[in-house]
């Protein structure tokens, strides 16, 4: 990874799981850390713990707020969004508003700041979206990438997408966790739909590859990764947070926006992708480009598949051990 130290590093949606994770990951490589986020008391909590981190509480949506805690920043690690997918089926505006324009708010005072580098966050959700959060993510990924083929700012910008991540907002996990805290019953939408899977730490380094590496600058960086069944999941998390008690599943049924599979590489991508062993990168699309999805995706069904329930609990305490803690 590029050195860090001494270096000023702003993360926005510094208090969210990732955000945090990236946050602390730098703070102990010697980066001064600038965390915005608009969550006054989840800033108050991590100051508590790690109170050489500098706090601004702003909105990217805030375009004032955002070009102020701007200046003077070297890199920007982009990960404030709205991610909720049953609750921004209710709310498009409210997602555009953070994940769209909020998002063209910190690309353009990074530019204007003449900011080093601008790594930005994106989702599965994103490739061939049926969902408001997919949708606003590839409009993000569509800034990002404007931003790569523009010759009017000095400003590196990267775009890194990835799938579920154990234990953070918007996992699964944590709701498995507090219906059997509850005695049960655990909820599944559909027993046959897959996700992929990773940990924060998985997650951490998929950003740190697309930022050190110069040989891509116009590039989409994919961490690849395995996939299981959500019902495989729910046996996982049984079995780790059950006591050995036994619990009863109830499937409930897809949720507004659901995929029965998610994409990390579209067909129209993978005749620009290359594989670099835990990575595939992507290459911007020239404007001209016709579009002929003859190659295969890149999908939860067709990854590596955990069909194991203990491979699945292996994975749940590596994602705990990154954090220190249980996933909550």
């Amino acid at each position: 990874m590029i050195d860090l130290s001494r270096k000023t590093v702003l993360v926005t949606g510094g208090t969210g799981s990732f955000g945090k994770r990236v946050a602390v990951t730098l703070l102990r490589e010697g980066a001064h850390v600038v965390v915005f986020s608009r969550c006054e008391l989840k800033q108050s909590q991590m100051r508590a713990r790690y109170p050489d981190i500098q706090y601004v509480i702003g909105d990217v949506r805030d375009e004032q707020a955002v070009d102020s805690v701007m200046r003077g920043i070297d890199y920007v690690f982009h990960a404030a969004a709205l991610k909720q997918v049953p609750t921004l089926e209710s709310y498009p505006l409210e997602a555009i508003k953070t994940n769209v324009l909020g998002s063209a708010n910190v690309f353009r005072a990074a530019a204007e700041h003449e900011v080093d580098t601008v790594v930005a966050l994106s989702t599965d959700k994103a490739v061939n979206p049926c969902n408001v959060l997919g949708m606003t993510k590839a409009l993000m990924e569509r800034l990002a990438m404007e931003n790569i083929t523009s010759l009017l700012s000095a400003t590196r910008f990267r775009v890194v997408r990835y799938g579920n991540v154990l234990g953070s907002r918007g996992s699964v996990v944590p709701i498995f966790q507090e219906q059997i805290a509850a005695g049960g019953p655990v909820t599944i939408t559909d027993p046959e739909m897959t996700r992929f899977l990773l940990t924060l730490d998985d997650a951490v380094d998929l950003v740190q590859a697309a930022l050190s590496d110069e040989g891509y600058e116009e590039a989409l960086w994919i961490k690849k990764a395995p996939a299981c069944t959500v019902q495989i999941l729910a046996d996982a998390c049984i079995k780790r947070y059950g006591n050995g008690k036994v619990i009863e599943q109830r499937v409930v049924g897809v949720r507004p926006g659901e995929k029965k599979h998610e994409t990390l590489v579209g067909s129209h991508e993978m005749g620009r992708a290359e594989d670099v062993g835990d990575y595939f990168v992507v290459r911007s699309a020239p404007s001209d480009e016709i579009v002929t999805p003859v190659h295969h995706p890149y999908t939860s069904d067709s990854t590596r598949q955990m069909t194991d329930v203990n491979e699945v609990v292996g994975l749940i305490k590596r994602a705990e051990a990154a954090t220190g803690e249980e996933l909550t």
